[in-house]
C-alpha cells in the first residue's frame, strides 16, 4: 500500500506485559482476555506471544474455534457464555469453558447431549448490573448447575465496574461474598484494575485484559507508567502536505482553528476512517520528527493538520507518530473524550499492521 500510515504489533511487548501481570498476581492461574479481535491487534497476529498464558478469554466462537485449529489446547473462556442452545454442540466439540448467567443457559445445559461435561463459570452481579446472578440467587443456581451431568468444574466469577479506585471494589466484594457464603469453589474476579491494584481479590484466576496491550484500565496513563507496561500498538504516517498560514488563516472542516500569527502546520495522511478519533480536539499530543508537538482544527476522514511550530527541521515526508512509545494512546484518547479501548478496537481494516 503506497498510502504512508502504519500501524505496528509489538510482540515482544505482549510477552513482556503478561510477564508483568504474572508478577502482580504470582499466585493466580492467568486468563488472557482476547475479545475483539485482540483489542484490535488481531487475534491471529498475537495469540501465540500469550503461549505462556494459563488460558484465552473472549466472546466470539469463531475466535475460540480459530484458537483451537490454530492449536491451542489449554482452556479458553467464553466471556458472556452461549448465545443460543444449539451451540453447546460447538462449546462440546471444541471443549470451551463457558460463563452461565442466566437461568435459560442451565436449562440448556440440563438438555443438552454432550460428549463430556463442560467446565463452568457461573457469574455473579456484583452490583454492574450486566450479566450475572443476584447473591442471593447464586446459591440456587450453583446448586442447580452442580446436579448436572453435563457440569464439570465450577468457578464462581465476577466483575468490577469500578476497580481503578480502592473504593470502588469493597461493596462489590461484599456482594461477592454473600453469594460465596458456604461455598467451597474456585473464584475469578480479578480484570485488568484489580489485578495490578487489589491483589486481595486475586483467588484463582485473574483475567487481565487492556492491561497486555499496554494501556491503562483507568484511561490515564500516569497510573500505570510505574508499572513496567509497555504499548503494543503504535500508529504511524507522514507529512504529505505543508501550509504556510497567516494570521487569521482557517484550518479544516468548520475553520474550527485559526492562526494567531505566521504559523507552519503539517498535514499528515490519518484520518478518522484509519480509526483515528474524529472527536480529537486542537492540543491533541502527536509526535513529528522527534518532537512532540500537537493536532489543530478537526480530524477528517483521512488527514490531520499538525502544528509544525516547534518542528523546525520537519518537512514533507517526515515521520509521525499519533500513539505508541512517544505519544501514548491513552493520551489521545483522554484527549478525544474516550479511552484507550475504543481507539485500539477502532483501528480500520484499511490500515495495514506490521508485527514486529
Amino acid at each position: 500500500m503506497s498510502r504512508p500510515i502504519v500501524a505496528t504489533v509489538d510482540t515482544s511487548a505482549l510477552r513482556h506485559n503478561l510477564a508483568v501481570a504474572r508478577q502482580a498476581a504470582p499466585h493466580s492461574r492467568v486468563w488472557s482476555v482476547v475479545k475483539a479481535n485482540a483489542y484490535g491487534h488481531g487475534i491471529d497476529r498475537v495469540w501465540q506471544s500469550f503461549a505462556a498464558t494459563d488460558g484465552f478469554a473472549l466472546l466470539n466462537l469463531e475466535e475460540a474455534i480459530l484458537l483451537r485449529e490454530r492449536g491451542w489446547k489449554k482452556p479458553i473462556l467464553l466471556l458472556e457464555g452461549f448465545f443460543h442452545a444449539d451451540e453447546l454442540a460447538i462449546l462440546d466439540q471444541y471443549r470451551l469453558t463457558t460463563s452461565v448467567h442466566s437461568n435459560w443457559q442451565i436449562q440448556a445445559l440440563a438438555k443438552a447431549k454432550l460428549s463430556a461435561p463442560l467446565d463452568i463459570y457461573l457469574k455473579v452481579n456484583s452490583g454492574m448490573n450486566r450479566l450475572g446472578f443476584a447473591p442471593e440467587q447464586v446459591q440456587q443456581a450453583w446448586n442447580k448447575l452442580r446436579g448436572l451431568e453435563n457440569v464439570g468444574e465450577m468457578t464462581l466469577m465476577a466483575h468490577f465496574a469500578e476497580a481503578e479506585t480502592s473504593e470502588g471494589i469493597e461493596q462489590p466484594l461484599r456482594r461477592i461474598e454473600q453469594a460465596a457464603e458456604g461455598l467451597d469453589c474456585l473464584r475469578s474476579l480479578a480484570n485488568s484494575a484489580a489485578t495490578l491494584w487489589h491483589p486481595h481479590t486475586h483467588h484463582d484466576w485473574v483475567r487481565p485484559g487492556i492491561i497486555l496491550y499496554g494501556a491503562s484500565p483507568s484511561g490515564k496513563w500516569q497510573d500505570i507508567a510505574s508499572s513496567g507496561l509497555q504499548p503494543v500498538m503504535s500508529l504511524n504516517s507522514e507529512i504529505i502536505a505543508i501550509q504556510n498560514l497567516k494570521t487569521g488563516d482557517g484550518v479544516g472542516y468548520g475553520s474550527r482553528y485559526r492562526a494567531q500569527g505566521e504559523q507552519r502546520i503539517g498535514v499528515v495522511a490519518c484520518g478518522y476512517a484509519d480509526g483515528y478519533p474524529r472527536h480529537a480536539p486542537t492540543g491533541t499530543p502527536v509526535w513529528v520528527d522527534g518532537v512532540r508537538t500537537h493536532t489543530v482544527g478537526a480530524i477528517s476522514m483521512d488527514m490531520i493538520t499538525v502544528d509544525l511550530t516547534p518542528c523546525l527541521q520537519a518537512g514533507i515526508g517526515s515521520q509521525v507518530e499519533l500513539w505508541g512509545s512517544n505519544i501514548k494512546i491513552d493520551e489521545v484518547a483522554e484527549s478525544a473524550g474516550t479511552v484507550g479501548y475504543e481507539l485500539m478496537c477502532a483501528l480500520a481494516t484499511r490500515v495495514p499492521v506490521k508485527i514486529s
